[in-house]
């Protein structure tokens, strides 16, 4: 959006006419409309339908297109079945009519592998893992298996994954209360729970639990045949995220090994699309191998979602401001349409959503008496899950309508109640790892037409909707039929140390169903091989065993390990460091104007150290933890990202447990608050060795014409504004994130020497 000082920002509303409001520019616009009753009466959402994709092998679902809900194998009514409260909102739901179906396509022996294609707002999240928890299949069994003394027990529990951590909680959280034993504090027993990275509540006797993908493929390592489940879901397979690629290759594994090391107990896998394209998944599972042991084949299962209608309206032409037009959409939606109806807008990322929230504040603040106010609530990926919630809550003050500004996180799975409207951006920032140049770069591109469709599908969940597309219909028409699969545009080092982990020798036969190149996997198997998680023959070492075990990337990983070693022995203060860089949001808030910036300066100031960005969290961390008194004033002051903090506090005490778990610590360390000493020079030095250790690839030298070169690839690299060692000039320096955005940028970044790079390739090569 245009800056404040070329005066084309949206002009404050005064108020002139109570049937008319200036929008800016001049224009006026009526009333009459938005204040009154709609007019238009409410359709009906479409009919769901079943059908049924056989295989030559399953003549029975072949012949089953037309097959009515009800008819045939009827299974036993379950307890969530007969449950008050939320049943008549599940009855609801398109696929509760089906839910026979599903049920019988998975029983047997031979019928292990179902895909789900349920459209945006069939209920497939929801309600499937409850179906399948009631099966007579779903329940804890205990085994004599080979190699083990006493019985093993087997099965009990649906596992079902999502692709980010606010899906996972906030359908844990519908499910329960469906269930009828709400998640809460203090609840010792349940129905329902969830595992997700440093966040987890799984009461006992839970047969049914949410995870992320990557939580799963954690426990896949300490559990490899998947023991504790009867059936996996793998949930919004469309997005064709990286874990979820990983995941489906190991089921598809676990599939092929047969049941015999669970005991004879088959695991039940489905997998959910949102999107009918999924003729390469349903090859994947259907290939000579997997026919041995499942000898129904793949079903394919179809089930279309209660989608009320939606008007699509795209641009006459280009824009010329992504950002202007989007929030001048969003108040003349405001201005014009009648309450209720939310809106969702679809922007690029943190620093635009920031924007748009000021600027819809600032105009909400200057709107009549008699028009309603409109809040703007934040949705992105690096929120803390607590702050995520606030987009899926209803807003309290009356007369208010919610404006969502989310990234692509809000396409698909949770719903977004209230939401009528959606102002679709059609771009999104794509994370892109170029493999020969070891550079990665997130930069806006236009958006998917699946993605354009799963965006548009939002407005009409609840009720009929609108969806505002801020681009040409020609645009629209040109865009890419779906996205490329992470697997193809992102480093591939965490899913080699994953495969490597669980046994996995020849990883380039490793069944995927989209391969990276060659050039990735051999350039991950030299940087693992660097941090020295693999041996000289390819094999996995104890330490790379100890690095897989931990949620945080390898490198990150290596550097805790370092950092336990006797002669560096600053693993308290490596786990501080990795607590804030790993929590999400920055703990540092920005501060925009420029005497709230010399407000904060005064205060940040015992915080920052010379030494950089990492030193400076350390020193964060340690004085918050020693503060006794009034911690949020004291975050306050400093402008810190009191959520964040709180969630890094969250992080920092269970890398301790697992600390002690992998015998990195001897003992527990003494709780909180600890006097605060700050770090010696020499001690910061260790430290930064430490770091060095995981990131020697990530380092920069001062070049002549003072620009910094990256020692690895030989690119020139900006510090990011947001470092503490901004504007300054230093002999070499290490950072941990690189980032191509408008231009190529160091980010968490500290001071290192030249010396010390050397010393770390040297100590792992001499």
């Amino acid at each position: 959006m245009a800056s404040e000082k070329d005066g084309s920002r949206p002009i404050k509303k005064r108020k002139t006419d109570s049937n008319t409001i200036n929008i800016g520019g001049g224009k006026r616009i009526s009333l009459d409309g938005y204040l009154g009753p709609s007019k238009s009466k409410q359709p009906q959402p479409l009919n769901s339908v079943t059908k049924y994709e056989g295989t030559p092998t399953d003549t029975t679902h072949a012949t089953e297109s037309s097959r009515q809900p009800g008819k045939g194998s009827q299974a036993p009514k379950s307890s969530s079945e007969t449950n008050g409260g939320l049943l008549q909102a599940r009855k609801a739901l398109p696929i509760w009519q089906h839910r026979d179906d599903i049920r019988e396509t998975l029983r047997g022996s031979g019928n292990n592998v179902l895909i789900l294609v349920g459209e945006t707002g069939s209920g497939k999240s929801t309600q499937v893992p409850q179906f399948l928890a009631e099966e007579s299949w779903c329940k804890r069994q205990k085994f004599k298996l080979a190699g083990y003394s006493d019985e093993v027990a087997v099965g009990g529990t649906v596992a079902i994954t999502q692709p980010r951590r606010v899906a996972a909680t906030t359908l844990a959280h519908r499910v329960a209360q469906e269930a009828g034993t709400p998640l809460g504090k203090g609840r010792k027993d349940g129905k329902v729970g969830y595992s997700v990275r440093f966040d987890h509540q799984l009461p006992k006797g839970a047969k049914i639990k949410f995870l992320t993908e990557g939580t799963l493929l954690q426990e896949l390592l300490r559990d490899p045949y998947l023991r504790q489940y009867s059936a996996v879901i793998v949930d919004e397979i469309h997005e064709r995220s990286l874990d979820a690629d990983l995941l489906v290759g190991f089921l598809k594994q676990i599939l092929i090994a047969g049941p015999k090391h669970r005991g004879g107990a088959p695991l039940k896998v489905v997998i959910m699309s949102a999107t009918a394209s999924v003729e390469v998944i349903k090859g994947f599972f259907n290939d000579d191998e997997m026919m041995q042991h499942n000898r129904g084949g793949v079903n394919v299962l179809r089930i279309e979602g209660r989608q009320y209608p939606v008007e699509v309206q795209h641009e006459p032409r280009p824009v010329a401001d992504l950002q202007d037009a989007l929030l001048k959409r969003i108040f003349k939606i405001h201005t014009e349409e009648p309450l209720p109806g939310d809106i969702l807008a679809f922007l690029t990322g943190q620093e635009e959503i920031n924007v748009a929230q000021k600027l819809i504040q600032e105009y909400s603040a200057s709107l009549a008496s008699n028009v309603p106010k409109i809040k703007a609530v934040p949705l992105y990926g690096q929120m803390s899950i607590e702050a995520q919630q606030e987009a899926f809550l209803p807003v309290k003050p009356k007369f208010t309508r919610k404006v969502v500004l989310a990234t692509n996180i809000a396409e698909t799975s949770v719903t977004v109640s209230g939401v009528r409207y959606v102002v679709d951006g059609g771009k999104a920032k794509i994370k892109q790892f170029r493999t020969r140049l070891g550079l990665e770069s997130l930069l806006a591109k236009p958006i998917s037409k699946s993605s354009a469709i799963q965006r548009t599908g939002r407005a009409g969940r609840e009720g009929p909707g609108k969806c505002y597309r801020l681009y040409t219909e020609t645009s629209f028409n040109s865009l890419l039929s779906a996205d490329l699969p992470e697997i193809l545009r992102n480093d591939v080092l965490g899913a080699i140390l994953t495969m490597k982990a669980r046994g996995i020798q020849d990883v380039l036969s490793f069944p995927l169903m989209d391969p990276p190149e060659t050039e990735a996997i051999e350039r991950a198997l030299i940087h693992l091989h660097f941090l020295g998680a693999l041996n000289d023959d390819g094999s996995i070492t104890d330490v790379g065993e100890t690095m897989a075990k931990f949620p945080l990337s390898a490198p990150l990983s290596a550097v805790l390990i370092t950092a336990a070693n006797p002669e560096y022995d600053c693993l308290m203060e490596a786990v501080d460091i990795i607590s804030c860089i790993t929590a999400g949001e920055d703990i540092f808030l920005a501060v925009h104007s420029e005497e709230g910036q010399e407000e904060v300066e005064e205060f940040r100031k015992e915080l920052q150290r010379r030494e950089g960005d990492l030193i400076t969290y350390l020193t964060t961390m340690q004085q918050y933890t020693a503060e006794n008194s009034n911690r949020n004033e004291w975050c306050q002051k400093r402008k810190l990202n009191v959520r964040t903090i709180k969630q890094a506090l969250n992080i920092r005490r269970q890398l301790r447990g697992m600390c002690v778990k992998e015998k990195l610590l001897s003992e527990a360390p003494p709780a909180d608050p600890q006097p605060f000493i700050p770090i010696s020079p020499e001690r910061a030095e260790s430290l930064l060795k430490c770091f060095l250790r995981g990131f020697a690839m990530k380092t920069a030298m001062l070049a002549p014409d003072a620009s910094y070169v990256t020692c690895h690839g030989k690119h020139v690299v900006a510090i990011h504004p947001a470092s503490v060692l901004h504007g300054r000039k230093v002999e070499a320096i290490m950072f941990l994130e690189q980032v191509y955005t408008n231009k190529n940028y160091a980010k968490k970044v500290s001071v290192i020497q030249a010396a010390w790079v050397v010393e770390a390739l040297e100590r792992k090569y001499k």
